[in-house]
């Protein structure tokens, strides 16, 4: 059997579907969903532990045979700590069928078989009764239905029905609590992913469509590592606010819901962010709590647990609002079954809408839809606008007839800004097409700038006046580019248009090279790491099945991280490994590089951190990944603005930093195929 996956395309640009043996999906979403960063999280395993043996104590206390129900069990972890406490019995719940017949084997090899039952099921779908998946209700609901928004993953329906029908009135849950708190903030730094900002192009302002100004923005959260951005990027307006809190003991409601926090404003500012977290109490009196705050509310520098299953999320207000210090207002979450959004209210607002409920933010101006937020930011970052308004400084003159090739870009409006004679621009996709005629009617620049919804082998002259193209520019960046690498597809357009440019056409920019440093993780590698024993248990099984699914192919691939969000120490000096010479057309031979790194600095190898960099001219560079010359001790600053490519090894290597072994590398740009295929050892 064949199913198709969508694969981005670098000769193309698109996304291509593409035709894979049955076995692929399944081995992706295995290889990809990092079970193991969950086992790693000592501070999680520890607080459930302690809260499982409390719940187990007390049912016990009275009098009762303990009945554990254990919904999203994974590796069968939690229904063996039960066990391990006292429980009676465990049934425990897991859709993914993968994950079931792991947790079988551990159960087994771990001696737990005869007390637990495994039910490869949705939790809605378990019966009860004698000819049940279970004989009878349970009175111990453990759960890790969780992810950073708390109910994304449909934790409030499955409480409902495990209350319903699962599990006995007055049942011990653990976790036994959550809490969701939130804090309001000015922040220029996370704003700019949310609107589009006025640009200063030569003295003259362009600035955003009133649409996309007024526009409430992508309804999904921005889930993030927060404790990476850093407290002086944003100002609070407002104290840390406890929202609301969840009973998971008692019958749970997945009903829409609205809370209010009010308190006067603790400084003057703009009301833009709403920075939110939340934490579980393991057991009712609230003495096992396991937090997700950022490191920085920690007193004393104290390291706070690291988890990228588990992150904070970052929420934007409709449109931000000017408060004064002392003013009162009130902070709003609103809830569905799935999801969150806030809003911000003056008493005022209160007294007249005090029965409005808050809408769910929906995009109305498209450029949400077509702009990430990392995209937002880039578009909004004024030093890397700099670079490339003085690159086209440079090389355009009064008889300049450009085509812009990138999805969504500002480029072909800053060259009409700078006095190109014409102005094309190549945006095969409508709604990007009209979120850029927005900007220019914004600006009083209609029909400045000729979009042009055709590919690039599909442009003739006469879509182009009867001109030919003496500047051909590009970010590059385009929607569909999901590793580093993916936007050569710049290279391929430049080739696809050779027959429409001056013999003398400028290519900006004019190269592109990939470069590699090897590096130690701070904390990334967990979501790689094999387990073996998690807190006594044995999880070996689920370890080989992990490794088995990356082996059948992601093994040898490299994967897209922000790597802003996770730190790492360079090992090695940074390279150039790779050149692409835009002038000239895609050649038809591969294209080959080989090397060794030597590691320079002492610490434990995890792997490589790959990305492009982009020769705009002779004078100006714009990097991709890293921003900055690595520190002393190794130290790496990267963009926040695109996904950097990381290639894991399959075991991390003790580098010594005296010279006496490095990465070898080996790398094949295939043009008939747009990859780059790539190989490292570790040499001594």
């Amino acid at each position: 059997m064949k199913i198709f996956c969508g694969q981005a395309n670098p000769i193309s640009g698109a996304l291509d579907w593409v035709e894979e043996s049955e076995e692929y999906d399944y081995h992706q979403e295995i290889a990809r969903s990092c079970f193991a960063d969950m086992l790693h999280d000592h501070d999680r395993n520890v607080k459930y532990y302690q809260g499982i043996r409390a719940a187990v104590s007390r049912v016990q206390a009275r009098g009762e045979r303990v009945v554990v129900l254990d919904i999203g069990t994974g590796t069968g972890l939690l229904s063996m700590m039960a066990l391990t406490a006292g429980a009676d019995f465990c049934y425990a719940v897991e859709v993914f069928k993968p994950m079931a017949e792991a947790a079988q084997c551990i159960v087994e090899k771990n001696g737990f078989s005869d007390k637990i039952k495994i039910i490869n099921k949705h939790s809605t779908e378990v019966t009860v009764g004698p000819d049940g998946d279970m004989e009878t209700r349970a009175n111990v609901l453990l759960t890790e239905l969780f992810d950073t928004e708390l109910i994304g993953e449909g934790a409030l329906p499955s409480y409902e029905h495990a209350h319903k029908h699962l599990v006995q009135e007055g049942c011990e849950a653990v976790p036994h609590r959550a809490t969701v708190y939130a804090q309001l903030v000015e922040s220029e730094l996370l704003w700019s992913w949310a609107q589009l900002q006025p640009i200063e192009v030569d003295n003259r302002r362009l600035v955003p469509p009133s649409a996309v100004a007024c526009c409430a923005g992508a309804h999904s959260v921005c889930d993030i590592q927060l404790s990476q951005v850093s407290p002086d990027s944003f100002t609070p307006l407002g104290p840390l606010c406890t929202m609301f809190s969840v009973d998971f003991s008692k019958p749970v409601s997945s009903a829409p819901q609205t809370y209010s926090s009010r308190f006067p404003a603790q400084t003057s500012g703009r009301a833009q962010v709403v920075l939110s977290w939340w934490d579980i109490d393991m057991d009712p009196s609230g003495t096992i709590v396991c937090s997700m705050a950022p490191s920085w509310t920690y007193p004393n520098a104290q390291p706070a647990p690291w988890r990228d299953h588990w992150m904070q999320s970052v929420y934007f207000l409709p449109i931000e609002r000017r408060v004064t210090e002392g003013e009162e207002v009130a902070l709003t979450v609103c809830h569905d079954d799935y999801s969150l959004w806030y809003s911000l209210q003056s008493n005022s607002q209160r007294d007249t809408n005090s029965e409005a409920t808050p809408c769910r933010p929906c995009c109305t101006c498209q450029a949400h839809l077509v702009w990430t937020r990392p995209r937002f930011g880039e578009l909004n970052d004024r030093q890397r606008t700099g670079s490339y308004v003085s690159a086209l400084r440079s090389v355009l003159k009064t008889d300049s007839v450009c085509l812009g090739v990138s999805d969504g870009s500002l480029l072909p409006i800053f060259a009409h800004m700078l006095g190109a004679k014409k102005v094309f621009s190549l945006e095969h996709s409508r709604m990007s097409r009209q979120v850029i005629e927005q900007v220019l009617e914004a600006n009083s620049m209609k029909g400045a700038v000729q979009l042009l919804e055709s590919t690039p082998d599909q442009l003739t002259t006469s879509d182009l006046g009867g001109e030919q193209i003496s500047v051909l520019l590009g970010e590059p960046y385009f929607s569909t580019s999901l590793l580093p690498w993916h936007s050569l597809f710049f290279w391929y357009c430049r080739t696809a248009l050779v027959g429409l440019l001056q013999p003398t056409a400028t290519i900006l920019p004019c190269a592109a090279t990939l470069h590699m440093v090897a590096v130690e993780f701070q904390d990334l590698w967990r979501i790689r790491a094999p387990c073996g024993t998690c807190e006594g248990f044995d999880v070996g099984p689920m370890d080989d099945m992990v490794q088995k699914s990356l082996d059948f192919r992601e093994s040898s691939e490299s994967e897209p991280h922000p790597l802003w969000e996770y730190p790492c120490r360079a090992l090695t000096q940074s390279k150039a490994v790779m050149t692409f010479d835009f002038t000239q057309c895609v050649p038809q031979q591969q294209i080959s590089s080989q090397g060794l790194l030597p590691f320079i600095r002492s610490g434990c190898c995890h792997g490589v951190a790959l990305w492009m960099e982009y020769q705009l001219n002779d004078d100006i560079t714009v990097s991709m990944g890293l921003i900055g010359p690595i520190g002393e001790q190794g130290a790496c600053e990267w963009s926040r603005h695109r996904r950097q490519g990381v290639f894991f090894f399959r075991s991390p290597w003790e580098s010594l930093g005296d010279g006496s072994a490095g990465v070898s590398y080996s790398f094949t740009f295939n043009p008939s195929l747009g990859d780059i295929k790539m190989d490292f050892t570790v040499e001594s």
